[in-house]
């Protein structure tokens, strides 16, 4: 069952009046009533287009915030063979929110790290909604050190709307924790590649997206806060989020101007959850594309060029 967003409802209706006819047709075995529901499966793809062509940036957070999408588990099935998860900070416990560990990309041995939101109730309370604690940020620390040592190139899949902000997380050092994984990435000798497959939020996307490349899927976002964070300061009113998103500058389209985001992967025709297989095969296929640039590379040229990317950032900001 598909589940809409607020600004589908017109497509919903339509789609949902289509299978209709297509269930009276199957009862009765009526050729016109059939031609009928293609007619609105024909006029449903049109608007599903013209939607997603003209997706202003606070519908672009919803479809990125979409149930739907594809999460950092299912990237790691369909796309990579292998994968041992590795657990735990040797220091406090393991973070559920941040998957991590060995695995193979076409053959290719990589180290894998992501944030995992979870599918249903059950699995969001257990994965803390994607938010990471201090434990998440010093596994993945943990694994960045595994990767170096070993000389795996590091993929990092980021869909978060946030490090946790809770007092538990505050106590156990939850700024350090970010500030040491983000310091990790500059410092890493092999090739960082990070995309962000879904909501790119705070501190806690950049400790894991201070990379070579980052990539962006068409209808994800990045920003510095969320919408609705930003509007409830600026505003204070929630209900501002709407232009909060416009003035953020936070879709991947935005970033490429600004120099944030080096490529941006196109998504299916409403949204990588309406065809989470294609969605998943153009970002490994991007992956692997980048893999084989950046392993050309000497381990000192790849730290410079990620330091030098990062300064030069605001120098192309001051004139976008």
């Amino acid at each position: 069952m598909t589940n809409y967003l607020e600004f589908e409802r017109p497509l919903a209706e339509i789609e949902g009046k289509a299978e209709e006819l297509r269930a009276m047709a199957r009862d009765n075995n009526e050729m016109d009533i059939e031609a009928e529901a293609a007619a609105l499966d024909k006029k449903a793809s049109s608007m599903l287009l013209d939607l997603y062509s003209t997706l202003t940036p606070w519908r672009k957070c919803q479809v990125a915030r979409h149930p739907d999408r594809p999460h950092c588990k299912d990237y790691i099935k369909a796309l990579f063979q292998e994968y041992t998860p590795l657990a735990g900070d040797r220091n406090f416990a393991d973070d559920h929110s941040i998957m991590g560990g060995l695995a193979r990309l076409e053959g290719r041995p990589v180290v894998i790290i992501g944030h995992e939101k979870g599918s249903d109730t059950k699995s969001r309370i257990a994965r803390n909604f994607g938010m990471a604690r201090p434990e998440g940020y010093r596994k993945a620390i943990r694994l960045m050190d595994l990767a170096n040592r070993f000389g795996l190139p590091v993929i990092s899949l980021v869909d978060t709307p946030g490090a946790y902000p809770g007092k538990g997380a505050e106590e156990r050092g939850q700024s350090e924790a970010i500030a040491r994984s983000t310091e990790k990435c500059l410092q890493l000798k092999v090739p960082l590649i990070s995309v962000i497959i879904g909501e790119g939020g705070s501190g806690g996307a950049v400790a894991f997206a201070t990379a070579n490349k980052l990539v962006m899927l068409e209808h994800s976002i990045y920003s510095v806060i969320s919408p609705e964070g930003c509007a409830s300061i600026l505003w204070k009113d929630t209900e501002k989020m709407r232009e909060a998103a416009e003035a953020l500058r936070l879709t991947a389209q935005d970033l490429l101007k600004l120099g944030v985001c080096d490529q941006i992967i196109t998504e299916p025709t409403g949204g990588a959850h309406r065809d989470r297989d294609t969605a998943m095969y153009e970002v490994g296929i991007t992956i692997g594309g980048l893999l084989d640039k950046l392993g050309q590379s000497s381990p000192e040229k790849l730290m410079q060029d990620r330091r030098q990317k990062f300064l030069n950032m605001g120098k192309k900001s001051l004139t976008a």
